[in-house]
Parts: structure tokens; sequence; C-alpha cells
């Protein structure tokens, strides 16, 4: 038995013991999502005890050092690990911001003191973040940014508004990008910030989408005190932190995890005929075209996810991926609604649980404006994959 064959054994062993069997099942509605964060309130002992125990053993980011509150395994061992929960269904034990993105942010740019503050809580699911990026006027265009960070000796003074705060309302801690110099290019004036969202002077207000529902806020910010030792790398050099993160949050994005197969749902509202096919012969090849691009695109994840453990920049070509993406997850759901026929455009009642499938159908238009628009993520592509003139 090989190293990597016992740690599977190991893994699959502990995972069998551990995992509760609530924790084993399809996520239906949001608040099967663990987001943990110190106003978090757990839907059940199952989803409380699975996030421990997990976090105990550093598996809530199995591939981090152990010493920032990590599993300390090596690409290959995290794969197992992802493979074996994936063979029990088991859920992903935390949702985390600062997973996705300030983490990898803080383990590029941090300096030690911060990392050992800020990411073993974040493993334990202790902060819940949430990003302070685009502005009204500094979307698409983010170097634009008008929230402005004042030095005054020990601290820095924050005002301005963000908007599109992903879950802003429900959050501990924002990373937010200011402007500390308005004298420098836009580029080159901007700093990184982290701050707790009880400070005085933060305010947060949702935002409504077409879904009837949204977890977008507009952030405000009047006269905020933020220590100065809670910046991440120097000031003014926000921007390159920026980019770095954007790209994970655009791969994150683009990486609409593994839903159930859309054949499977087709099946289970339309039925089959004798041969076991869809009796509706369009839509049965509009599914089948989705899940060879959907199985595509999961093994270009894959490629991309070894790239970056092996030390690989994804650099522009996370754009690839939240473009694809994107339009992918929006497919889907425009093939659910047509499965389910005029079920699929009920709005509200019991039968239809409140017109989720009509819901997250308007809710993945969306998914082409937030972390940056499908234009402008086609622009980066046609630029700097592509190599095409401006």
């Amino acid at each position: 038995m090989t190293d990597l064959d016992a740690f599977r054994a190991e893994t699959r062993a502990w995972l069998e013991e551990n995992c509760p069997a609530g924790m084993r099942t399809p996520i239906t509605s949001d608040s099967d999502i663990c987001w943990g964060g110190r106003n978090f309130t757990f839907q059940s002992e199952d989803q409380k005890v699975w996030m421990q125990r997990m976090a105990a053993r550093g598996w809530t980011v199995p591939a981090w050092p152990k010493a920032y509150g990590g599993g300390g395994l090596d690409k290959a061992q995290a794969k197992i690990l992802a493979d074996e929960m994936k063979r029990i269904g088991a859920r992903a034990p935390l949702n985390s911001f600062g997973i996705w993105m300030l983490g990898p942010a803080l383990l590029e740019f941090g300096t030690e003191e911060q990392k050992r503050h800020y990411l073993p809580p974040i493993a334990r699911g202790e902060i819940r973040w949430c990003q302070g990026y685009s502005e009204p006027n500094a979307g698409s265009d983010l170097a634009s940014l008008m929230t402005k960070a004042e030095d005054k000796g020990d601290h820095y003074l924050v005002n301005g508004q963000k908007v599109w705060t992903s879950y802003a309302d429900q959050a501990d801690w924002i990373f937010c990008l200011v402007r500390t110099d308005f004298d420098a290019p836009k580029h080159e004036g901007i700093s990184f910030l982290l701050f707790d969202m009880e400070s005085p002077g933060v305010s947060t207000k949702p935002i409504k989408l077409i879904s009837g529902n949204s977890p977008f806020c507009e952030t405000f910010f009047d006269d905020v005190t933020v220590p100065k030792e809670n910046i991440v790398g120097e000031p003014g050099k926000g921007w390159t932190i920026a980019k770095y993160l954007l790209t994970h949050e655009r791969a994150m994005i683009g990486d609409m995890g593994a839903p159930e197969p859309l054949s499977a749902i087709a099946r289970d509202k339309l039925g089959v005929d004798a041969d076991g096919h869809l009796d509706d012969g369009a839509l049965r090849t509009d599914i089948a075209a989705h899940e060879i691009d959907a199985a595509a695109f999961l093994f270009t994840m894959q490629r991309a996810t070894d790239e970056a453990k092996a030390g690989a920049s994804l650099g522009a070509f996370s754009s690839m991926l939240k473009y694809y993406g994107t339009e992918l997850n929006k497919t889907r759901h425009e093939l659910i609604v047509k499965t389910h026929g005029s079920e699929g455009l009920e709005w509200e009642g019991q039968f239809s649980g409140d017109g989720k499938v009509a819901r997250d159908w308007l809710r993945t238009k969306a998914n082409s404006i937030e972390g940056g628009t499908s234009e402008v993520q086609l622009n980066i592509v046609s630029k700097r994959i592509l190599g095409l003139p401006a």
C-alpha cells in the first residue's frame, strides 16, 4: 500500500465515522449552507458538528498550512479528500469569502502576524467576511473608486460608499479597497484595508433583485476609524492585491460546483419512454449538449486547480473560467425552467417552494455582472489569452 493509498483509507474511515447523516444530503436552500461567523445560527446540530469536526482537523481549508488552521495537505491528498467527500455526498462544511478570496490574498501578501491573527478564525468559521470593491461610479472600472482613507497618524479615517456588497448585512468584517493617495495615478493610490463591520460609522442597506431577494447591499462608511495595522501590503499598493484576489473570485464564481445532473431532474419531472429516454426529443438534445459542456468545463476547472496548487498563476485564465461558468449556469437554469413547464413560472406558493425555479433562474442573470461583467471578461480573454489587438 502506498502512502496515498493509506491516506485514502484513513480519510474514508474518518469521513464515514464523522460526517453526520444530515450532511450527506443535497443542499436544497440557502439555509442549508454553513457560512459561519459570530452571528450565524446553525440550522441543525448536524451542521454544527460537521463544521466543528472538519475545522478541528484543518479540513475546512485542507491545503492551507497547519500553522494557519489548515490541514497541510498536498494537492494529491487534497484531491483524495474531495473525492472521498463526493463519494458519500458530503456537503462542504463551511462556505466563506474568507476561504475563497481573502485567505489566498493574506497567504500571498499578509504579514506573519496578520496570517496568524486572521487565518485560523477563518478556518474555524468564527468570522464571516464580505468584499468592499464596487462603488456606484466604479464597477467595471474599479480603479476609479473614491472611498477615501485619510491618514490620521495611528489610524485611517474611512469615508465613502460601496455597492453590490454580498452579504454585507450578515458579515462580521470587510476586506475593502480604499483610496489613500488622491494625487497618484488611479491604480497606484489604492490600499487594501480590513475592518470590523460593527465599527461606528458602518451601515448597510439591502438591494432587492428581480428574483425577489438578494444577497447584495449598499454599504456606507461615515468617519470609520481603522487601525493602521489593518492594512495589507504597502499603502498605495492595494491594486496588486485586488487583482490577485479577483482571479480567485472569478474562478470561484465560474465554479458552480457539481449540482444534480439535468438529465436526472428531467427524468423526475417528465418521465421516460419504454427505452428510458425522455419523450421530448428536442429537450433531450439540449440537455445532452449541456451535460457534455458541463463535463468539459469540470475537467478544465480541475486542470486549473492542479496548476494553481503547483504554483502557477491563473491570471487572465480566471476570466475565461468566470465567463464560461456564468453562461453554463444560465443555460442550466433555463433548461430547468423548461423541464418544469408552466410550474417553472410560478412565483409563489407552497407547491413550488415560493417559486424557487423561477427565482433561481432570474438570479443567474446577475452572474453576468458580479465579479466583473461578461463583456469585461471577454475583453480580457481576447487581449491577454488570444493576443488580439485592442
